[in-house]
Protein backbone atom coordinates (compact mmCIF):
# COMPACT_ATOMS: atom_id res chain seq x y z
CA UNK A 1 0.00 0.00 0.00
CA UNK A 2 1.64 3.55 -1.04
CA UNK A 3 2.18 6.20 1.70
CA UNK A 4 0.95 9.45 0.43
CA UNK A 5 3.14 12.18 1.66
CA UNK A 6 1.75 14.36 4.55
CA UNK A 7 0.94 17.65 4.19
CA UNK A 8 3.01 19.05 7.03
CA UNK A 9 6.13 17.57 5.29
CA UNK A 10 5.60 18.55 2.02
CA UNK A 11 4.95 22.46 3.40
CA UNK A 12 8.29 21.58 5.49
CA UNK A 13 10.82 20.96 2.45
CA UNK A 14 9.09 24.20 0.54
CA UNK A 15 9.75 26.46 3.85
CA UNK A 16 13.19 24.79 3.57
CA UNK A 17 14.01 25.65 0.36
CA UNK A 18 12.68 29.04 0.30
CA UNK A 19 14.76 29.66 3.61
CA UNK A 20 18.07 27.66 2.73
CA UNK A 21 17.70 27.35 -0.71
CA UNK A 22 20.37 30.18 -2.04
CA UNK A 23 22.86 28.84 0.79
CA UNK A 24 22.67 25.15 -0.90
CA UNK A 25 22.98 26.91 -4.63
CA UNK A 26 26.39 28.80 -2.91
CA UNK A 27 27.59 25.12 -2.05
CA UNK A 28 26.86 23.64 -4.90
CA UNK A 29 28.45 25.98 -7.05
CA UNK A 30 31.81 26.05 -5.16
CA UNK A 31 31.79 22.20 -4.76
CA UNK A 32 31.53 22.06 -9.19
CA UNK A 33 34.19 25.09 -9.69
CA UNK A 34 36.38 23.01 -7.09
CA UNK A 35 36.10 20.43 -9.11
CA UNK A 36 36.51 21.69 -12.75
CA UNK A 37 39.16 23.79 -11.54
CA UNK A 38 41.58 22.87 -9.22
CA UNK A 39 43.11 26.67 -8.75
CA UNK A 40 39.69 27.59 -7.73
CA UNK A 41 39.91 27.06 -3.47
CA UNK A 42 43.96 28.38 -4.04
CA UNK A 43 44.25 30.92 -1.08
CA UNK A 44 45.51 33.31 -3.25
CA UNK A 45 42.63 33.11 -5.66
CA UNK A 46 40.10 33.10 -2.86
CA UNK A 47 41.70 36.38 -1.36
CA UNK A 48 41.10 37.75 -4.95
CA UNK A 49 37.74 36.75 -5.41
CA UNK A 50 37.34 38.40 -1.96
CA UNK A 51 39.09 41.63 -3.06
CA UNK A 52 36.84 41.40 -6.38
CA UNK A 53 33.68 41.69 -4.48
CA UNK A 54 34.44 44.03 -1.80
CA UNK A 55 33.32 46.99 -3.84
CA UNK A 56 30.35 45.33 -5.23
CA UNK A 57 29.71 44.33 -1.44
CA UNK A 58 29.57 47.91 0.12
CA UNK A 59 27.24 48.73 -2.97
CA UNK A 60 24.70 45.66 -2.74
CA UNK A 61 24.86 46.40 1.49
CA UNK A 62 23.16 50.10 0.65
CA UNK A 63 20.91 48.28 -2.05
CA UNK A 64 19.73 46.03 -0.26
CA UNK A 65 18.25 49.07 2.54
CA UNK A 66 16.88 50.69 -1.20
CA UNK A 67 15.02 47.65 -2.05
CA UNK A 68 13.74 47.03 1.49
CA UNK A 69 11.78 50.13 0.96
CA UNK A 70 10.92 48.47 -2.41
CA UNK A 71 13.06 51.55 -4.65
CA UNK A 72 15.65 51.04 -6.77
CA UNK A 73 18.73 53.28 -7.78
CA UNK A 74 20.28 52.66 -11.02
CA UNK A 75 23.13 56.33 -10.31
CA UNK A 76 25.04 54.22 -7.81
CA UNK A 77 28.34 53.60 -10.54
CA UNK A 78 27.83 57.38 -11.82
CA UNK A 79 27.91 58.53 -8.17
CA UNK A 80 30.94 56.17 -7.59
CA UNK A 81 32.98 57.67 -10.35
CA UNK A 82 32.07 61.32 -9.43
CA UNK A 83 33.40 60.64 -5.66
CA UNK A 84 36.23 58.58 -6.70
CA UNK A 85 37.03 61.79 -8.82
CA UNK A 86 37.05 64.08 -6.26
CA UNK A 87 38.51 62.11 -3.64
CA UNK A 88 41.93 61.19 -6.11
CA UNK A 89 41.66 65.14 -6.73
CA UNK A 90 42.62 65.88 -3.15
CA UNK A 91 45.66 63.35 -2.76
CA UNK A 92 47.25 64.52 -6.11
CA UNK A 93 49.71 66.89 -6.54
CA UNK A 94 52.86 68.54 -4.62
CA UNK A 95 50.77 68.99 -1.78
CA UNK A 96 48.44 65.95 -0.91
CA UNK A 97 45.89 66.65 1.63
CA UNK A 98 45.49 63.93 4.74
CA UNK A 99 44.12 60.54 2.93
CA UNK A 100 41.35 60.24 5.75
CA UNK A 101 39.91 63.97 4.89
CA UNK A 102 39.79 62.77 0.84
CA UNK A 103 38.11 59.77 2.43
CA UNK A 104 35.14 61.80 4.20
CA UNK A 105 34.93 64.04 1.28
CA UNK A 106 34.34 61.38 -1.32
CA UNK A 107 31.51 59.96 0.97
CA UNK A 108 30.62 63.07 1.68
CA UNK A 109 30.02 63.25 -2.40
CA UNK A 110 28.34 60.49 -3.21
CA UNK A 111 26.10 61.12 0.10
CA UNK A 112 24.84 64.49 -0.95
CA UNK A 113 23.59 62.91 -4.64
CA UNK A 114 22.19 60.54 -2.35
CA UNK A 115 20.40 62.79 -0.46
CA UNK A 116 18.95 65.08 -3.43
CA UNK A 117 17.67 61.56 -4.81
CA UNK A 118 15.95 61.01 -1.49
CA UNK A 119 14.50 64.59 -1.69
CA UNK A 120 13.09 63.70 -4.95
CA UNK A 121 11.66 60.22 -4.56
CA UNK A 122 10.36 60.80 -1.05
CA UNK A 123 9.24 64.70 -0.90
CA UNK A 124 7.81 65.27 -4.79
CA UNK A 125 6.92 61.33 -4.98
CA UNK A 126 8.92 61.00 -8.29
CA UNK A 127 9.34 57.75 -9.15
CA UNK A 128 12.59 56.13 -7.75
CA UNK A 129 13.67 54.49 -11.10
CA UNK A 130 13.08 58.22 -13.36
CA UNK A 131 15.03 59.68 -10.72
CA UNK A 132 18.19 57.47 -10.30
CA UNK A 133 17.75 57.24 -13.94
CA UNK A 134 18.73 60.99 -14.41
CA UNK A 135 20.73 61.23 -11.28
CA UNK A 136 23.04 58.47 -13.60
CA UNK A 137 23.58 61.10 -16.24
CA UNK A 138 24.04 64.12 -14.07
CA UNK A 139 26.82 62.24 -12.15
CA UNK A 140 28.43 61.10 -15.43
CA UNK A 141 28.63 64.53 -16.53
CA UNK A 142 29.38 65.98 -13.52
CA UNK A 143 32.75 63.35 -13.27
CA UNK A 144 33.67 64.45 -17.22
CA UNK A 145 33.63 68.00 -16.48
CA UNK A 146 34.99 67.97 -12.79
CA UNK A 147 38.06 65.27 -14.34
CA UNK A 148 38.21 67.50 -17.89
CA UNK A 149 37.38 63.85 -19.25
CA UNK A 150 41.21 62.60 -18.36
CA UNK A 151 42.33 60.09 -15.45
CA UNK A 152 42.96 61.64 -11.86
CA UNK A 153 46.49 59.85 -11.09
CA UNK A 154 49.87 60.15 -8.93
CA UNK A 155 47.78 59.12 -6.14
CA UNK A 156 49.73 59.58 -2.54
CA UNK A 157 51.10 55.95 -1.19
CA UNK A 158 48.76 56.86 1.90
CA UNK A 159 45.88 56.80 -0.25
CA UNK A 160 46.50 53.43 -2.47
CA UNK A 161 46.76 51.83 0.48
CA UNK A 162 42.67 52.04 1.19
CA UNK A 163 42.72 49.17 -2.33
CA UNK A 164 45.97 47.36 -2.58
CA UNK A 165 47.02 46.83 1.40
CA UNK A 166 46.94 44.47 3.51
CA UNK A 167 46.46 44.05 7.35
CA UNK A 168 47.39 40.61 9.17
CA UNK A 169 46.95 38.87 5.75
CA UNK A 170 43.47 40.72 5.23
CA UNK A 171 43.37 43.31 2.30
CA UNK A 172 41.99 46.58 3.59
CA UNK A 173 38.90 46.64 1.08
CA UNK A 174 38.02 43.35 2.39
CA UNK A 175 38.41 44.68 6.07
CA UNK A 176 35.95 47.80 4.91
CA UNK A 177 33.75 45.88 3.50
CA UNK A 178 33.28 43.48 6.48
CA UNK A 179 32.84 46.53 8.55
CA UNK A 180 30.32 48.26 6.22
CA UNK A 181 28.46 44.37 6.55
CA UNK A 182 28.43 44.23 10.47
CA UNK A 183 27.22 47.84 10.63
CA UNK A 184 23.96 47.31 8.04
CA UNK A 185 23.40 43.45 9.38
CA UNK A 186 23.20 45.25 13.14
CA UNK A 187 20.98 47.97 12.06
CA UNK A 188 18.57 46.16 10.13
CA UNK A 189 18.17 43.24 12.58
CA UNK A 190 18.27 44.92 16.15
CA UNK A 191 17.69 48.49 15.80
CA UNK A 192 14.20 50.50 15.62
CA UNK A 193 15.71 52.02 12.22
CA UNK A 194 16.08 48.65 10.49
CA UNK A 195 12.41 47.29 11.28
CA UNK A 196 10.82 50.62 10.60
CA UNK A 197 12.60 50.00 7.01
CA UNK A 198 10.80 46.79 6.47
CA UNK A 199 7.24 48.08 7.54
CA UNK A 200 7.82 50.77 5.09
CA UNK A 201 8.79 48.64 2.43
CA UNK A 202 6.04 45.90 3.66
CA UNK A 203 3.19 48.30 3.76
CA UNK A 204 3.73 52.55 3.73
CA UNK A 205 -0.34 52.89 4.77
CA UNK A 206 0.05 50.84 7.83
CA UNK A 207 3.79 52.04 8.63
CA UNK A 208 1.91 55.42 8.60
CA UNK A 209 -0.77 54.50 11.33
CA UNK A 210 1.54 53.24 13.16
CA UNK A 211 3.36 56.87 13.50
CA UNK A 212 6.20 56.16 10.69
CA UNK A 213 7.03 58.61 8.71
CA UNK A 214 7.69 56.70 4.96
CA UNK A 215 9.17 59.75 3.51
CA UNK A 216 11.94 60.23 6.27
CA UNK A 217 12.37 56.22 6.09
CA UNK A 218 12.87 56.70 1.83
CA UNK A 219 14.79 59.84 2.13
CA UNK A 220 17.08 57.84 4.66
CA UNK A 221 17.81 54.99 2.38
CA UNK A 222 19.22 56.96 -0.36
CA UNK A 223 21.59 58.81 1.78
CA UNK A 224 22.94 55.53 3.36
CA UNK A 225 23.17 54.31 -0.49
CA UNK A 226 25.02 57.33 -1.47
CA UNK A 227 27.43 57.21 0.93
CA UNK A 228 27.98 53.98 0.40
CA UNK A 229 28.26 54.82 -3.14
CA UNK A 230 31.05 57.32 -2.49
CA UNK A 231 33.06 55.38 0.14
CA UNK A 232 32.69 52.51 -2.92
CA UNK A 233 34.34 54.72 -5.18
CA UNK A 234 36.96 55.93 -3.01
CA UNK A 235 38.24 51.89 -2.73
CA UNK A 236 37.93 51.65 -6.34
CA UNK A 237 40.64 54.46 -7.44
CA UNK A 238 42.57 53.49 -4.50
CA UNK A 239 42.60 49.99 -5.62
CA UNK A 240 43.22 51.27 -9.64
CA UNK A 241 45.40 53.98 -8.58
CA UNK A 242 43.55 56.49 -10.69
CA UNK A 243 39.87 57.63 -10.85
CA UNK A 244 38.71 56.87 -14.44
CA UNK A 245 36.18 59.31 -15.19
CA UNK A 246 34.28 55.76 -17.04
CA UNK A 247 34.24 53.84 -13.68
CA UNK A 248 31.75 52.06 -12.13
CA UNK A 249 29.70 51.12 -15.39
CA UNK A 250 27.28 48.90 -15.09
CA UNK A 251 27.95 48.28 -11.26
CA UNK A 252 24.59 49.10 -10.43
CA UNK A 253 23.47 46.00 -12.23
CA UNK A 254 25.85 43.77 -10.16
CA UNK A 255 24.43 45.60 -6.84
CA UNK A 256 20.95 44.61 -7.81
CA UNK A 257 21.60 41.41 -9.10
CA UNK A 258 23.17 40.33 -5.61
CA UNK A 259 20.51 42.11 -3.88
CA UNK A 260 17.92 39.94 -5.63
CA UNK A 261 20.19 36.47 -6.08
CA UNK A 262 19.91 36.53 -2.17
CA UNK A 263 16.42 36.60 -1.81
CA UNK A 264 15.42 40.06 -1.34
CA UNK A 265 11.58 41.24 -2.55
CA UNK A 266 11.67 43.67 -5.09
CA UNK A 267 8.11 44.58 -4.02
CA UNK A 268 9.71 45.29 -0.55
CA UNK A 269 9.62 44.28 3.11
CA UNK A 270 11.11 41.24 2.96
CA UNK A 271 14.90 40.12 2.73
CA UNK A 272 17.85 39.27 4.68
CA UNK A 273 21.25 40.90 4.56
CA UNK A 274 23.11 37.50 5.17
CA UNK A 275 21.55 36.65 2.04
CA UNK A 276 23.00 39.60 0.08
CA UNK A 277 26.15 38.83 1.45
CA UNK A 278 25.68 34.75 -0.13
CA UNK A 279 24.36 37.14 -3.84
CA UNK A 280 27.83 39.39 -3.63
CA UNK A 281 29.62 36.11 -3.37
CA UNK A 282 27.89 34.03 -6.10
CA UNK A 283 28.14 36.54 -8.42
CA UNK A 284 32.24 37.10 -7.59
CA UNK A 285 32.77 33.38 -7.89
CA UNK A 286 30.84 33.26 -11.05
CA UNK A 287 32.72 35.92 -12.39
CA UNK A 288 36.11 34.34 -11.24
CA UNK A 289 35.03 30.83 -11.88
CA UNK A 290 34.38 31.43 -15.69
CA UNK A 291 37.83 33.54 -15.76
CA UNK A 292 39.46 30.61 -14.59
CA UNK A 293 37.59 28.47 -17.09
CA UNK A 294 38.71 30.78 -20.13
CA UNK A 295 35.02 32.12 -20.89
CA UNK A 296 34.74 35.38 -22.87
CA UNK A 297 33.36 38.29 -21.32
CA UNK A 298 30.71 38.54 -23.42
CA UNK A 299 29.29 35.40 -22.38
CA UNK A 300 29.65 36.30 -19.17
CA UNK A 301 27.33 38.99 -19.45
CA UNK A 302 24.50 36.89 -20.98
CA UNK A 303 25.44 34.54 -17.86
CA UNK A 304 24.60 37.07 -15.43
CA UNK A 305 21.77 38.90 -17.05
CA UNK A 306 20.20 35.32 -17.22
CA UNK A 307 20.72 34.60 -13.19
CA UNK A 308 19.26 38.00 -12.31
CA UNK A 309 15.67 37.54 -14.27
CA UNK A 310 15.48 33.81 -13.07
CA UNK A 311 15.81 35.25 -9.64
CA UNK A 312 13.86 37.83 -10.55
CA UNK A 313 10.86 34.81 -11.48
CA UNK A 314 11.16 33.61 -8.51
CA UNK A 315 11.25 35.88 -6.32
CA UNK A 316 7.54 36.94 -8.33
CA UNK A 317 6.52 33.24 -7.71
CA UNK A 318 7.09 33.01 -4.05
CA UNK A 319 5.30 36.60 -3.61
CA UNK A 320 2.72 34.96 -5.29
CA UNK A 321 2.67 32.12 -2.94
CA UNK A 322 3.11 33.64 -0.16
Amino acid sequence: MRMSQSPTQTVSLGSILTRYGIVLSFIILLVTLAIISPNFLSPNNLFNVLRQVSINGVLAVGMTFVILTAGIDLSIGAILALSGAVAASLVTGSAPINPVLAVLAGTATGMACGALNGVLIARFAVPAFVVTLGMLSVARGATLLYSGGRPVANLSGEFRWLGQGVVAGIPVPVILFAIVFAIAAFVLRYTVYGRRIYAVGGNPKSARTSGINPARIVFSVYVIMGALAGLAGVMLTARTTAALPQAGLGYELDAIAAVVIGGTSLTGGVGRIGYTLIGVLMIGVISNGLDLLGVSSYYQQIIKGSIIILSVMIDRSRSRHS
